[in-house]
């Protein structure tokens, strides 16, 4: 069902000097930003071998990165892991009792299908992905 980690995403408080730390200080190239309006976050991806750093940036005081930032600091926010079925992940996860955030895929970043789920059954919070066409 896993097929590799997607990315890790890490809330920011400043995108742009988060960007200035992975990019000029690390070396790594900027991939794309992108807006996700009905999460409330603008998003910064930055490849890293198979994987990628997602930097996330609350457009909204009331966001959920915001209310993260403002409960726990700038940091590790979640760890992303690669399916390539999203809804029979899910099935699967839900018929072993795992509790889901998101019980239907939403909309994510490159086009993607991701849902999260409960950190109450996982011990940190984790993201499914579905990467888009």
């Amino acid at each position: 069902m896993i097929k590799k980690i997607n990315h890790i995403g890490i809330a920011v408080d400043n995108l742009d000097e988060a960007l200035e730390l992975y990019t000029s200080v690390l070396g790594l190239e900027l991939k794309s930003i992108e807006i996700v309006e009905d999460q409330k976050v603008k998003t910064a991806i930055i490849p890293v071998g198979e994987s990628k750093i997602e930097l996330l940036e609350s457009t909204d005081p009331e966001g959920a990165i915001a209310k993260h930032i403002e409960k726990r600091g700038q940091g590790l926010h979640h760890i992303a892991l690669e399916v390539s079925d999203i809804d029979s992940a899910l099935a699967m996860l839900k018929e072993k009792g795992i509790p889901l955030i998101d019980a239907a895929p939403r909309k994510g970043v490159e086009s993607s299908r991701i849902a999260f789920l409960h950190p109450k059954g996982t011990r940190a919070l984790l993201e499914i992905v579905e990467p888009g066409e």
